[in-house]
């Protein structure tokens, strides 16, 4: 099946973190329609990628040197193909490989298997991109090509590995006496990009104890509206959603009834930062919805959609270069020599070879201060010089 193929369930597994908190979230979407981004075209390609490089490994004789080349071959004709998947592929590969090799016994192996979760979820299916299964050990291991430190994504208690694991489970029992089950997310694109996560079988069949109940309210629409940052984030409904306006406004605009100081506490900016978390991004939100109707020709009273400020370009640049020099323009005025990036240098030459050549010559500069959730996994860090180093010695 070509990932870009892949049927979406109405309460799908990749959603359900969504559908399990707001449960009438599912069936609101289902009136927009459903969209994608080149980021996410981009990670399938490299999805695709990943599986024929683990299909290579597992299946050599189907799926042998050849076909795989011919397949990677022609996944760079793609313009969002990048070299640097390669890598970040291998990366996916040599972790599936690791555990593999750590079992007692040669695992069962299944690569892009469709596992049905409608024991639990209402015509519910999903796509899992890796499964291994050695002894009582079900092993569900997942692929996410997202580089952004806060699309991190955990494997503890994940609702989309987890009914990845049910329904593996219920697709092998039969065959094989599950007993544990082991959950990992590779996201070969950040620093920390392993995450891994196990519990026992009767723990999953908990979960899919709870999944059902809320499944049985998201399928008819019911239940009550859950809105916040993580939960509207990918929402289709997310910049029409009533529920979702109603929360932003009274976090940002509910005004305080009793008298208080007129400089706010370290507590109370905290409190104040994770509640308007989300009124940024649903203000944008409802520009993109207001904009994108008044486009289409409908009224948005007090607003209006413009052409933005244009900027001047050449409609022929070398035949105006041309003119430049003839009329005695030095070529070295027009042009800008200037020497690429760190990063644009390793990929014209390769990891393996910038590393071999300059790979001492690079250093780690620090990164710009961020402020993250106390959840983030990075150290804390702060301005204050300890005591230590304020005294210690010159050597």
């Amino acid at each position: 099946m070509g990932h870009e193929e892949r049927s979406h369930a109405l309460l799908s597994a990749s959603g359900a973190h969504r559908w399990l908190s707001c449960t009438p979230s599912a069936r609101l979407e289902e009136q927009f329609p459903d969209t994608t981004s080149e980021a996410a075209k981009e990670g399938t390609l490299a999805h695709e990628l990943a599986e024929m490089k683990v299909r290579n490994h597992f299946y050599t004789t189907a799926f042998g040197k050849r076909k795989l080349t011919a397949g990677i071959n022609a996944l760079k004709k793609n313009e969002l193909w990048r070299d640097e998947m390669m890598g970040y592929t291998d990366i996916y590969l040599d972790y599936i490989k690791s555990v593999s090799l750590a079992l007692k016994n040669p695992p069962y192996v299944t690569i892009e298997k469709q596992v049905d979760i409608s024991k639990y979820v209402p015509e519910g299916f999903g796509t899992a991109d890796c499964i291994l299964i050695s002894g009582n050990t079900l092993h569900v291991i997942d692929f996410k090509y997202g580089k952004s430190p806060d699309g991190r994504v955990e494997a503890e208690e994940n609702p989309q590995l987890s009914l990845y694991a049910l329904g593996a489970y219920e697709a092998y029992k039969v065959l094989y006496h599950i007993e544990e089950i082991k959950i990992s997310i590779v996201q070969p694109r950040l620093s920390d990009g392993i995450s891994e996560w196990g519990c026992t079988l009767e723990e999953l069949l908990t979960f899919g104890r709870y999944v059902y109940a809320k499944a049985e309210l998201a399928i008819k629409g019911e239940g009550e509206f859950a809105p916040g940052p993580k939960t509207c984030k990918y929402c289709r409904a997310r910049g029409r959603c009533r529920a979702r306006a109603e929360e932003n406004v009274r976090l940002a605009f509910s005004p305080d009834k009793d008298k208080l100081p007129p400089l706010i506490s370290n507590e109370q900016l905290g409190v104040y930062l994770n509640q308007g978390m989300d009124v940024a991004k649903w203000l944008s939100d409802l520009q993109d919805c207001a904009l994108a109707e008044c486009l289409a020709g409908q009224e948005v009273p007090g607003w209006k959609a413009v052409e933005g400020r244009g900027s001047r370009v050449w409609s022929d640049m070398d035949e105006a270069f041309s003119k430049l020099t003839e009329n005695g323009i030095s070529e070295t005025v027009l042009w800008e020599r200037k020497p690429l990036t760190l990063a644009q240098i390793e990929k014209v030459v390769g990891k393996k070879d910038f590393e071999t050549f300059v790979g001492d010559k690079v250093v780690k500069a620090p990164g710009k201060p961020a402020l993250v959730k106390e959840s983030d996994k990075r150290p804390a860090i702060t301005n204050i010089v300890s005591a230590k180093d304020a005294f210690k010695e010159d050597i």
